[in-house]
């Protein structure tokens, strides 16, 4: 198998898919999509594995058709190196010689940023679509990897009745880095230093670079860490999530109102009502452009573990969480070289919107890849949620909610109740909550019988917490470095 270059730094899952596929390359027509959210890495990948497979690459730019066709042109004629230069008069033209060249049917044939070509070219699918059909029977063609950013339009590329729908052999998307992941990349050993990074530039790749590489050296230089890379309007990182925005969103119909939906709900007003009144709009005038932030990936809803129906919308990227919460309102005095006066007067916003929320995010996603022996089974499913206590008038939220295989005709069984904080040591009050929770829960009709409480800290537990002769898991920031 094609062996993963030395500076391409972890996607050994991605790059063994590529690989695979090169590996493919000549024995048959393939057709593969490789997507993910911008800044992850991909168009470093894809040069990597052409230049490791000997294969061609195409990188698009937001162009016209026809200039569009002069760059592939050019392109072609380089890396063929062909005496006299291509013409290419449409895409038609374009696709038919990518498939019918003998020489392109050897190596990956790699198209980089699909999306601007497809939105210069509408009819490009049904084009590429007609060409793969037309080698399935002699079983003659090439392999070709077309890759992009934009969520919308990559989504929709395979969905529905979409042309190229149920011609790929490949679907691969590249995600942010995982916490851990993250952590080796930063450079950073300390847990707790590594969550307060993750929780402002998540995990990716990208934004390393934007900042040189200037990494935290310990927990006491976090907060100068900070006003000199996010806070700084000198690095690309400061205005990177307002970009981000605008490259994902399209849409013309009033653009004042997504970096609002954005701030409301980075804030914490999360469900649909809530966001409707911090924005001042009808909740049902808002179903359009959540959906909008929805599909370009920005934004995710979520469902309530225990009350149908009911979901909540959190922030997909950590960097326009700490944006909406932190920065947005603060542009002046930050352009205005007042990054420390900003960042001091912001801490209690972001401990309370950026930092807990995120640590409650990253338990999830440790709950999620636990072990079988940490909770009794793998989980199949990791939410949160909320149990109205109708006795005592009030609800408890619930961080973490593990569930296991649903079997039919069964009651749902509850792996796991967890509450996570990052900033409190948690006693048997917390414990008390949950107990609470799971006896409530029981009555309604959940298998509650091996159902362990867990408790995820970033400040630690009390003393004898676990010694309470139940089902009791204390979780703490060294446990969240351990990959299961």
């Amino acid at each position: 198998m094609l062996k993963k270059p030395d500076h391409v730094f972890d996607r050994e899952a991605q790059w063994r898919a590529l690989a695979q596929f090169v590996d493919r390359v000549g024995q048959r027509p393939q057709f593969g999509v490789v997507s993910g959210r911008r800044r992850q890495g991909k168009t470093y990948l894809l040069e990597s594995l052409a230049t490791a497979s000997g294969g061609f690459y195409f990188g698009a730019t937001e162009a016209t058709e026809a200039d569009s066709l002069r760059q592939l042109s050019t392109e072609l004629t380089r890396y063929l190196k062909l005496p006299a230069p291509l013409r290419f008069a449409d895409w038609r033209e374009a696709v038919s010689y990518l498939f019918a060249e003998p020489r392109l049917r050897s190596v990956p044939i790699i198209i980089d940023e699909f999306p601007f070509l497809s939105k210069a070219s509408p009819a490009l699918p049904s084009i590429l679509q007609h060409a793969i059909d037309r080698t399935a029977i002699p079983r003659k063609g090439p392999s070709l990897l077309i890759c992009g950013s934009a969520q919308s339009i990559m989504g929709r590329l395979l969905a529905g009745q979409a042309p190229l729908r149920g011609r790929a052999n490949l679907e691969l998307r590249l995600r942010p880095f995982d916490h851990w992941i993250a952590a080796r990349y930063w450079g950073i050993s300390d847990p707790e230093l590594a969550i307060m990074v993750h929780a402002i530039v998540g995990g990716t790749p990208a934004y390393r670079e934007f900042v040189s590489g200037d990494a935290p050296g310990d927990r006491g230089d976090f907060d100068d860490w900070v006003t000199r890379t996010v806070l700084n309007p000198a690095t690309p990182l400061f205005l990177e999530a307002r970009y981000q925005l605008a490259e994902e969103v399209t849409d013309h119909r009033e653009t004042g109102l997504y970096p609002s939906l954005l701030a409301a709900i980075a804030t914490g007003s999360n469900t649909r009502g809530g966001i409707a009144s911090v924005v001042g709009r009808k909740s049902n005038d808002l179903t359009h452009y959540l959906n909008v932030l929805e599909d370009t990936g920005l934004i995710m809803r979520v469902q309530d573990a225990f009350r149908s129906g009911r979901s909540i919308y959190r922030i997909a990227e950590p960097l326009i969480t700490f944006h909406q919460a932190i920065v947005r309102t603060e542009l002046g005095p930050l352009e205005s070289g007042r990054a420390g006066q900003v960042w001091a007067r912001k801490q209690p916003q972001f401990l309370a919107q950026v930092l807990g929320p995120h640590f409650e995010a990253l338990c999830r996603s440790y709950t999620e890849l636990a072990p079988a022996e940490l909770f009794g089974a793998r989980p199949s499913q990791v939410q949160s949620g909320v149990v109205t206590d109708s006795v005592h008038r009030t609800q408890i939220e619930i961080d973490v909610v593990a569930f296991d295989v649903p079997e039919p005709g069964k009651p749902p069984r509850v792996l796991a109740l967890g509450e996570a904080k990052w900033g409190k040591v948690l006693g048997i009050r917390h414990i008390e909550r949950l107990r609470r929770a799971r006896e409530l829960l029981t009555e309604r009709g959940y298998d509650t019988r091996d159902t362990t409480l867990a408790c995820y800290s970033g400040a630690g537990f009390e003393a004898g917490l676990s010694g309470s002769g139940e089902r009791v898991r204390l979780i703490g920031l060294e446990d969240l470095y351990t990959p299961t």
